[in-house]
């Protein structure tokens, strides 16, 4: 019998859920998107209703039917979730209210007590574990931000201050399970939602970003993987939980007892490139997939022609403000009339290189190392346009995933250890992570955009006075 592994990725704009062989490769996948949050709120984003479990449903659903095997043949099931969420659960396990995004600035402040059927307070994968299971367990691994986890331990902390600090009480929490560790089995019901055979073991992964990590093969060895996703940040394995200075930060990796260093990241990174194209193709260009594919083979084509600097055209990223600087915007500079559509796509590949590589930069300072290779991961990495932006950009070779689903690929490979099918975290990697195509930094091109970074790392020196006034102006336009 083959020991196959459904791995379930569910990111910030959809769920995937892809089954994978014991060598990593994909048998049989599905994708289901995410609705748009709601936001209207101001500084709130919440997932509508029971949005994630619903796309989780479906998406396992899909999959399940795509694939051609026997479903006995499928051993264990390995769960990774969108960090940083906050759920309110019932005594029962249900939603007391819909789930917070990341993006909602509550979540960044200690839980507040409002809702009278809220028992307990969890993250997304702690509320989709009980789905699944029934069992009151998360794993430890995806308790990034407020708190009272020990960073040392991955355990409850035991002084309580730090519940004092967080809002929370123990009674609240659930039990932690670490990466590879059986969260529980499959009940009668989940089965029935989503076509997962009952009785199959569900196991604990970790946030998703160390996740992706995992399945895209990064290890303790010097390498930085840069994660080109709807949240783009530059990562390497580390073993303390603290980090040196604040150009980077400690979270719990996705083996037990290391740490993923973490770079200062873009907000809405490649997300900006997805809303650049639905510009182009106008309001409904979300619900013509094939045309805005074959838009975006046009715009890598057409940008791929043009030299480096985009003819002057300068990005900042920042379509969502960092919690560091909340008065930044997104901006292009340098229009002269000689640019067009494609200078614009290009200009934007190149500002989020520019900016990872100038994080990537100030972390590698703080570590006392240079990071090389490149590991790339994420939809962005399917580019070669902007594979080869980012090698020349970095100066340093570039490799990209052989999947789009690294995350996908790390679950499978949490659910291969703690079903045993693998006897170690690095036999498990070694035998289920593909190395991809490499990308050689161009010299001609790496030196001119040495010399345009020279420029650009400055930048926000002039534009954040800017974009401080005008967000003070807006604050008087809403008192008047």
């Amino acid at each position: 019998m083959t020991s196959c592994l459904l791995a379930i990725d569910n990111g910030s704009q959809s769920t995937k859920v892809t089954i994978f062989d014991p060598r990593g490769h994909a048998l049989a996948s599905a994708r289901r998107r995410l609705r748009p949050y709601d936001i209207s709120v101001p500084g709130h984003a919440i997932h509508p209703d029971d949005d994630i479990w619903d796309s989780i449903r479906e998406a396992c659903r899909d999959a399940m039917a795509q694939f051609s095997g026997n479903p006995a043949d499928i051993a264990a099931v390995g769960l990774c979730t969108i960090r940083f969420c906050r759920a309110l659960l019932a005594a029962d396990g249900s939603l007391a209210e819909p789930v917070l995004s990341w993006m909602d600035e509550r979540v960044s402040r200690p839980y507040e007590p409002s809702n009278p059927l809220a028992r307990y307070v969890t993250t997304s994968s702690g509320y989709i574990t009980h789905r699944l299971t029934g069992q009151f367990v998360d794993a430890a691994a995806n308790y990034q931000g407020v708190w009272p986890i020990d960073r040392d331990t991955a355990a409850w902390s035991s002084d309580p201050a730090a519940y004092a600090a967080t809002g929370m009480t123990r009674d609240m929490l659930l039990d932690l399970v670490s990466p590879g560790g059986l969260l529980g089995e499959v009940t009668p019901a989940a089965a029935e939602a989503t076509g997962i055979p009952a009785g199959l073991p569900v196991y604990a992964t970790a946030n998703d970003k160390a996740v992706e990590a995992l399945g895209s093969g990064l290890e303790e060895n010097g390498t930085v993987l840069l994660s080109l996703g709807t949240y783009i940040a530059a990562m390497t394995i580390g073993s303390s939980s603290t980090s040196a200075d604040d150009s980077y930060w400690a979270n719990f990796a996705a083996r037990p007892g290391k740490y993923l260093y973490e770079s200062t990241g873009i907000r809405r990174g490649m997300w900006t490139v997805s809303w650049y194209r639905t510009v182009l193709e106008g309001s409904q260009g979300e619900e013509r997939p094939a045309e805005m594919a074959g838009l975006e083979e046009a715009l890598n084509a057409e940008a791929s022609e043009l030299a480096p600097g985009s003819n002057g055209l300068l990005t900042l990223p920042d379509w969502l403000a960092p919690a560091s600087a909340v008065w930044r915007r997104g901006a292009l500079l340098g229009f002269d009339g000689s640019q067009g559509r494609a200078h614009i796509y290009r200009s934007i590949l190149e500002g989020i290189a520019l900016t990872m590589a100038n994080h990537t930069a100030a972390m590698e300072q703080a570590l006392g190392r240079r990071l090389a290779p490149v590991l790339v991961s994420g939809g962005g990495s399917r580019s070669d346009l902007m594979m080869q932006i980012v090698a020349d950009v970095f100066g340093r070779p570039t490799q990209r995933t052989t999947v789009v689903d690294a995350a996908g690929v790390g679950a499978a490979i949490c659910a291969a250890v703690g079903h045993g099918i693998y006897p170690d975290w690095g036999g498990a990697t070694a035998a289920m992570v593909t190395a991809g195509d490499e990308f050689a930094p161009d010299s001609r091109a790496a030196r001119a955009y040495q010399q345009i970074n020279k420029v650009y790392a400055g930048l926000t020196t002039f534009t954040d006075p800017l974009f401080r006034a005008v967000a003070d102006g807006l604050q008087d336009l809403e008192r008047t």
